[in-house]
C-alpha cells in the first residue's frame, strides 16, 4: 500500500534545512503531516501501519527534508510500533497524547489536523517527553506486568464467586467447609470437582450443582494462582539480571523494581536529571504561590503505577529502616505533619537511594 496525499495544495518545494514529521496513529493506518521549522505544512500523507507502510512514511517525510524529531500520538498503543522504528533510525520521538483543545474548537478535528497539531506539539516545546524504545528488558518486564495484572483480578474474581456461592450453599456443606483457611478451603472445593466428574447419569440436585461449581471455581484459582507464581518468578529473574542495584535499597522488593523499570523505559537516557523522574513519578513539587503567600501543592500527575511503588518504599522503610525512622522523628519535632513527611520522602525516594 502506498501513501495516498490528503492535502496536495499544501506540498510545496523540499527545503533546505530540517523539518518535523507528526504522526496520528490508528490501527491500521497513520496520518503524517510534514512541517517546517517555521510550521509550514509540506505535505500529509496516508500510510498503513505496517512495516513497510513504516519505512514509506519515513521516506515521504525525508525528501521534504532531513527530520530529527517526531511527535506521535499514542507511543503507548498504536503509535507504538512506529515509535520503535522511527528510534532505531535515529529520530528523536515525542510521546503527543493532548491535543490543543481551543485549536481543535477553532479549527475541528480531522486526522490531517491531528498530524498537524502533533508536529507543532513538538516545534513549540509543548511535547517534551520523550517516547520509550520498548525494545528491551522492559518491555518484556511490561508484558510479564500486564499478565500478572490480569491474572490477580481474574483470581481475585473468581475466589469472590466461590465465597458468594458458599454463602447461599446448603447448611451441611457450609458446616463442612467451616473454619477452614482460603488454602484448605479452596482444596478441599477442588476435590469436589474430582468427585462429580466421576458421577454418571441421575438427575442433578442444588447440592450436586453447588458442589460441582465450587470444584470448577477452586480449580480456576489453583490455575491463576500457579500462573500468577511463575510470572512471579520471570519478573524477580528479569530484576536480578538487568538491574539487581535495585534489589539493593531498602524498602524494594521485585514488584516495585519492575514497576520503576517499566516507568523509566529501555533508554533512561530520555530523563534529563532527578528531577524530570520525580515529576514522571509525580512526586515533584508543584509551584502554587501568590503574593506574600509561598505555597506548593502535590503533583497529581505523573504515573500512578510508579507513584504507588513510591509510596510503598517509603511506609517499608517507615517500619523497617532507623535513618527513615529518624528523619520522620526529627521532622515531627519541626512542625512537619505525617502526610507533609511522607511527601518529602516520596521525592526522595524518586532519587533510588538518596534518603535521608
Amino acid at each position: 500500500m502506498s501513501s495516498t496525499p490528503l492535502a496536495p495544495q499544501n506540498r510545496r518545494r523540499r527545503p533546505a534545512g530540517e523539518v518535523v514529521l507528526g504522526v496520528d496513529t490508528h490501527r491500521d493506518a497513520h496520518v503524517g503531516a510534514v512541517l517546517s521549522v517555521t510550521g509550514a505544512v509540506l505535505a500529509t500523507g496516508e500510510f498503513p501501519a505496517t512495516a513497510a507502510g513504516y519505512r514509506d512514511l519515513l521516506k515521504w517525510a525525508k525528501k521534504l527534508g532531513a527530520v530529527r524529531r517526531a511527535g506521535v500520538e499514542g507511543t503507548g498503543s498504536y503509535g507504538a510500533s512506529l515509535s520503535r522504528y522511527l528510534l532505531t533510525q535515529g529520530i528523536d520521538v515525542f510521546d503527543v497524547n493532548w491535543m490543543d483543545r481551543a485549536d481543535r474548537r477553532r479549527r475541528g478535528k480531522s486526522d490531517p489536523l491531528d498530524a498537524q497539531n502533533a508536529a507543532r506539539a513538538v516545534l513549540s516545546g509543548r511535547a517534551s517527553a520523550r517516547a520509550k524504545a520498548g525494545d528491551g528488558p522492559v518491555q518484556i518486564a511490561r508484558m510479564y506486568k500486564l499478565t500478572k495484572v490480569s491474572a490477580v483480578k481474574a483470581r481475585t474474581q473468581a475466589i469472590n464467586q466461590l465465597k458468594a456461592v458458599l454463602v447461599a450453599a446448603d447448611p451441611a456443606l457450609r458446616e463442612e467447609l467451616a473454619g477452614l483457611g482460603n488454602a484448605e478451603l479452596f482444596r478441599a472445593c477442588a476435590r469436589f470437582a474430582e468427585v462429580s466428574g466421576q458421577e454418571e447419569g441421575g438427575e442433578e440436585s442444588v447440592l450436586q450443582a453447588t458442589r460441582i461449581a465450587l470444584g470448577l471455581l477452586a480449580r480456576r484459582i489453583g490455575q491463576l494462582s500457579e500462573q500468577i507464581r511463575d510470572v512471579d518468578a520471570r519478573l524477580t529473574r528479569l530484576v536480578e539480571c538487568h538491574a539487581p542495584q535495585l534489589l539493593d535499597v531498602v524498602g524494594i522488593g521485585p514488584d516495585t523494581a519492575v514497576a520503576l523499570l517499566i516507568t523509566v523505559g529501555d533508554n533512561p537516557e530520555r530523563l534529563d536529571s532527578e528531577a524530570s523522574f520525580a515529576a514522571l513519578c509525580g512526586v515533584s513539587p508543584v509551584e502554587r504561590s501568590s503574593g506574600r503567600r509561598q505555597f506548593r501543592r502535590l503533583n497529581r500527575g505523573g504515573d500512578r503505577q510508579a507513584n504507588a511503588a513510591l509510596h510503598r518504599i517509603v511506609f517499608t522503610r517507615l517500619r523497617v529502616d532507623p535513618r527513615t525512622q529518624d528523619y520522620y522523628e526529627r521532622r515531627i519535632k519541626e512542625g512537619k505533619t505525617r502526610r507533609e513527611i511522607v511527601r518529602c520522602l516520596r521525592g526522595c525516594s524518586a532519587s533510588l537511594g538518596r534518603f535521608p
